[in-house]
């Protein structure tokens, strides 16, 4: 069986979703900057490309993979739309890697894309009545006070926090600590490999590169996360406020993922080599706990104890999710999420997952080799894992 390696990996700057820098680009342009660049940076002929895979969420239901494929220059590659929720840019590049292993597939570009700030509203007529729900989003399981469908404040950060015993303070500490990373990555440079810029036109014509993730807040503290109102008042001890959560956001990831013997044909060096991965199932109301299962399971595949991963990625969707993982697989804090995450970073739903494996693909080239986990959860009981090795 032949390895699936990844060639290039590249994503945009992350925008805060409606008011940001990126609020005016649709999730097709976003696509298309960065599965162009992926494939620029990859020094693949054209030719060689297989197939286009990328995660959409809110998108429309459209295929936009092969939009972005074909405005990237690869009209002879077909594409793929994946949505897993939170995890479908993750399950992109697992999907690619699964082609490439089975000998489908040589070449392959995957990831996600997400403009949540640009996402069309969705209407829904209500069975045997004439009435419409609008906003209307597609559920993935029926939906009860204990595991709302459309809020995942409740679903994954309280039944979380909940379930696993974390405390107010402890989300604000992992929170406020996510934003130190991420800011001093950004200040350090170390998001500059990784990272296209995004030529951004505003409405009154001024043209922009956009280029440095905008999300993290230098001026977050302790006392200002403690001083934010939760969510829901009226739930007795509900401690989920939008300071231990991640943002609505904006952006997109790629990379090229191919066969070994590719990569060696042309004299290319790959950043990582996907190693294994593994997707789980949990009851709707322990979605946030999913991410341990899915990290045991993926481990467990390549044969790799828990104690020898380098660097742990394990998507703030809410600070407790990564708090609860940290804690129940007994990972060093130190480890887990060092250049930030969804609290701090910003969560641009399809796209973080592909995001992540860049991430780390990146890091691990910069600190000489080692292994790597990306994780996160996906709405209506769902995790996700991947492993990169380098």
């Amino acid at each position: 069986m032949t390895e699936a390696v990844v060639l290039s990996a590249c994503r945009t700057a992350i925008g805060t979703a409606r008011r940001g820098s990126l609020r005016e680009v649709s999730a097709f342009d976003l696509a298309t900057v960065v599965v162009r660049e992926a494939v620029q940076r990859s020094g693949l002929p054209l030719e060689l490309i297989d197939d286009v895979i990328l995660g959409e969420s809110l998108a429309g239901g459209g295929d936009i993979a092969r939009y972005a494929a074909l405005e990237a220059g690869l009209s002879h590659v077909p594409g793929l739309a994946q949505n897993r929720h939170c995890a479908s840019g993750l399950a992109s590049v697992a999907t690619a890697a699964a082609g490439i292993r089975a000998g489908m597939d040589r070449v392959v570009v995957a990831g996600g894309t997400q403009s949540t700030s640009t996402a069309p509203v969705s209407r829904w007529r209500v069975p045997g009545t004439d009435d419409w729900l609008e906003p209307w989003n597609s559920p993935s399981h029926v939906s009860t006070p204990q595991a709302p469908h459309n809020d995942m404040s409740i679903l994954v950060g309280w039944n979380t926090a909940r379930l696993a015993g974390v405390e107010r303070q402890e989300m604000d500490a992992w929170a406020l600590r996510s934003h130190e990373r991420a800011l001093r990555a950004i200040d350090a440079g170390w998001f500059a490999d990784e990272t296209v810029p995004v030529k951004v036109t505003d409405r009154g014509g001024a043209v922009s590169a956009f280029e440095v993730d905008e999300h993290p807040r230098r001026s977050t503290s302790m006392e200002k996360l403690a001083a934010l109102k939760v969510l829901h008042p009226e739930i007795e001890g509900f401690s989920i406020t939008a300071g231990n959560s991640s943002g609505a956001n904006d952006g997109s990831a790629a990379l090229v993922v191919a066969d070994a013997a590719i990569a060696a044909d042309h004299g290319v060096t790959p950043l990582a080599t996907i190693h294994s991965w593994a997707s789980v199932g949990v009851d709707p109301a322990r979605t946030g706990l999913a991410p341990i299962a899915a990290i045991r399971k993926a481990l467990d595949r390549a044969g790799i104890d828990v104690g020898d991963v380098h660097l742990f990625e394990i998507n703030e969707a809410f600070a407790s999710v990564a708090v609860a993982a940290t804690r129940e697989l007994g990972l060093d804090p130190q480890r887990v999420n060092p250049f930030g995450s969804g609290c701090s970073l910003g969560h641009p739903i399809a796209a973080t997952g592909a995001r992540m494996v860049t991430t780390l693909a990146h890091a691990l080239r910069r600190r000489g080799g080692g292994t790597a986990v990306a994780a996160m959860c996906a709405g209506g009981g769902m995790g996700s894992a991947l492993v990169l090795t380098a």
